[in-house]
């Protein structure tokens, strides 16, 4: 059924409507912000540890400093509008500040934990609340630098078995590797993406595939970061497919660049692998958001992208998101490949993904026929820092049945 929303031009909005968003919108950006940020002042400068009034004063002063910037820096380096380096350099202080205050703020109210075991051992205040502050500020410190290093690093390779029962023999062992949320962006990762490019080639995979989240920005903008791209080998195919960041303005155009480096851009479309008297089919479908996003042409179509095919040859199939391994059951696909969770990225993140996908990491079965492999991705989005939700290149060895 066609929806009659779509049929009629967008309507602009009321002035009453615009004015409540242009109050609601900054009201909870400031509550939540505020949150984040008074937990982690109350445990390190006050609570019971009776610091001096000079601690007291610098504490209170450099969170309300880091609360102000945040918001303004966020807004400043993500807001539409023309790209720029002013725009970036705004970008790279409100990521950080955003991974550090959620690992400030985690770590903060997990440290509720160690006041009460410090109770129950009979420790008073203010020892008891400034063992707390100075565990909570190592942890965080650790934490944020570790972290860093972890986003920063040539991802880790991890190697997963997967048997397909109805692979043809002589493609037995095929090698396919998967690279995805590489996520170039305000921070410039061009040497990063050189190792990655390094790291891949030295895999020597059969099929390489992009699984989406590119970068955040143009390709004239993200052109240097992303050309290693370019130099990454396979010997039977580079596939890549659209993740829900492309669809922030510049799909078609990534689209379009990956084409022009020698890449199959899958854009709900497939290809066929032979082997003598086997086959097997490499589909992709546009991003779960493309439909909504308003580009013209561009929605996951999976039943456009199998188009002609012979439904007794096995799919691999590109899906940035792992929740539309849905349509992929119903199509009978045999594997799935995902990226778009990042693993959670920042831990305990990983709680929230699992709200809103199926499958945050790993290799799962889905129906009678249908396995789904997330990957944690390449890359990371916005705070440089990955906790416990390590990067990856993914490679996954296909067993015939």
């Amino acid at each position: 059924m066609t929806d009659r929303r779509t049929q009629q031009p967008d309507r602009p909005a009321s002035p009453s409507r615009s004015r409540r968003r242009r109050i609601v919108v900054p009201t909870v950006v400031f509550s939540v912000c505020a949150v984040l940020f008074a937990l982690p002042t109350w445990t390190v400068v006050f609570a019971g540890a009776q610091w001096g009034s000079a601690v007291q004063v610098v504490g209170t002063s450099v969170a309300a400093a880091a609360f102000l910037a945040l918001p303004t820096s966020m807004y400043q380096g993500h807001r539409p509008g023309p790209e720029g380096r002013s725009k970036d350099a705004w970008a790279r202080v409100g990521d950080v500040l955003l991974g550090l205050v959620w690992i400030a703020f985690v770590w903060s109210a997990l440290s509720l934990l160690l006041r009460l075991g410090l109770w129950f051992a009979g420790v008073d205040d203010p020892v008891r609340s400034r063992i707390v502050s100075v565990s909570t500020v190592g942890i965080v410190v650790v934490l944020a630098l570790w972290g860093h290093y972890e986003a920063m690093r040539t991802p880790r390779v991890r190697h997963t078995t997967v048997r397909i029962d109805r692979l043809g023999p002589r493609f037995d062992g095929l090698r396919v590797v998967l690279v995805t949320d590489t996520h170039f962006g305000p921070l410039d990762r061009t040497t990063w993406s050189h190792r990655l490019t390094d790291a891949v080639n030295a895999l020597e995979p059969d099929v390489l595939a992009h699984v989406g989240d590119i970068a955040d920005g143009s390709v004239g903008r993200r052109r240097q970061q992303a050309a290693p791209l370019e130099s990454m080998l396979a010997t039977s195919a580079r596939v890549y497919v659209t993740g829900n960041h492309e669809y922030f303005g510049e799909a078609q155009e990534w689209l379009d660049h990956m084409e022009s480096i020698g890449w199959n851009s899958l854009h709900n479309r497939h290809v066929v692998l032979h082997r003598g008297d086997d086959a097997l089919i490499i589909a992709g479908v546009d991003d779960a958001t493309a439909k909504g996003s308003g580009a013209p042409g561009h929605g996951a179509d999976l039943p456009r992208a199998l188009a002609g095919t012979d439904p007794s040859t096995p799919v691999l199939l590109l899906a940035h998101q792992p929740k539309q391994i849905g349509d992929a059951v119903l199509a009978g696909v045999d594997l799935q490949v995902s990226g778009h969770t990042h693993g959670g990225q920042i831990w305990p993140f990983s709680a929230l993904v699992r709200l809103d996908q199926p499958v945050v990491h790993g290799l799962s079965s889905h129906g009678d026929r249908t396995q789904l492999y997330t990957s944690r991705g390449s890359g990371f989005w916005g705070p440089p820092f990955r906790v416990f939700a390590p990067s990856e290149i993914s490679v996954l060895t296909l067993v015939a049945g």
